[in-house]
């Protein structure tokens, strides 16, 4: 071989590499919107990460997500949409209700979204419908709302002599609406008088708890909100003070002391979120992409913490618990 033809095929050699890597397909970017902070999601990126694992996708080595936090004002997702928009991100998915889904919705029609929401995403207009969604977004729902009336009952026959009951709402989550709706009619079927309390900081929590050590309250409900669950030692820790029975919407309510937790797993709603985002990044149409409704529903029942308050759980109740944290 002429030694000129072998320096040119020694420097063809060289540059292969510089010109395969520039061929390669830039890392893909999900981004991901909430409600809440790293703290408060915590839970749930780790089940987030392990869908999207199941795809094949691993953050930070074939996928990066960016993240941004609302720290529980709901004025920011807007503009935090916004900025994953022009950061050009591959998919949104949205943890903490339905706000970061409306606002995603509103910053673009193009990128794929996906949600974890607690209500019907067609009744307020997300989606065309359950089975064939029809826009840029999919997602899955655990229907709190369904479960909340649900949750009266079991609060009931726990505590079949309870008549006044307060529930406790975020008053600047605008989505709770529906879920204490289903509260109050489920509670007027069963005789039972609802006293609706409303906080959205951890003093607001101080201060109503300290106001229901003055009228007669005889338990209490917790709603399914995102901030309220952020501050689950802390409730947990104000109704054992007052000697309240409570019942819950999650069940990281119950690994903290609560009485009983009648929930959807969010676990599993985020690992699902996970595998949809795989999904999409690997070219699947999310308008194509049924709604899923997460259907592991689990009774949760704290015996310490019944037992701490002098209750005693009928044997049917204590048999359909799914499980009794002794």
């Amino acid at each position: 071989m002429r030694r000129r033809e072998f320096i040119t095929l020694l420097g063809g050699a060289a540059t292969w590499p510089l010109a395969a890597r520039a061929q390669q397909p830039a890392m893909p970017v999900v981004g991901y919107l909430s409600t809440g902070s790293v703290e408060s999601d915590t839970i749930f990126l780790a089940a987030f990460r392990r869908g999207l694992a199941e795809t094949g996708y691993v953050d930070g080595k074939n996928v990066a997500i960016e993240y941004r936090f609302a720290e529980f004002q709901y004025e920011r997702l807007p503009s935090l949409a916004a900025d994953l928009v022009r950061r050009q991100v591959a998919v949104i998915a949205t943890g903490g209700g339905t706000p970061p889904a409306v606002a995603a919705k509103g910053a673009t029609s193009t990128i794929p979204i996906v949600f974890y929401l607690g209500v019907d995403p067609v009744q307020f207009g997300l989606v065309a419908s359950l089975n064939r969604p029809g826009g840029n977004m999919t997602g899955i729902v655990g229907l709190q709302a369904d479960l909340a009336a649900k949750r009266v009952e079991l609060l009931r026959e726990l505590v079949p002599s309870a008549a006044a009951v307060a529930l406790l709402v975020n008053p600047t989550n605008p989505y709770t609406e529906s879920e204490a709706r289903a509260v109050l009619d489920a509670a007027r079927d069963l005789g039972l008088q609802i006293h609706v309390i409303r906080a959205s900081t951890a003093a607001d929590i101080d201060a109503v708890f300290n106001a229901l050590a003055r009228p007669r309250t005889d338990a209490l409900l917790i709603n399914a909100d995102l901030f309220l669950l952020s501050r689950r030692e802390q409730l947990v820790a104000l109704a054992a003070r007052l000697a309240l029975p409570a019942v819950y919407g999650w069940r990281e309510y119950c690994s903290a002391g609560g009485m009983m937790c009648y929930t959807p797993s969010l676990a599993d709603g985020f690992r699902l979120v996970g595998d949809y985002t795989g999904r999409i990044l690997k070219g699947a149409n999310p308008a194509e992409l049924p709604v899923q409704q997460v259907v592991k529903v689990e009774l949760i029942i704290n015996l310490r913490t019944t037992k701490a308050l002098g209750l005693t759980i009928p044997l049917p109740l204590l048999g359909r618990a799914d499980e009794v944290i002794e």
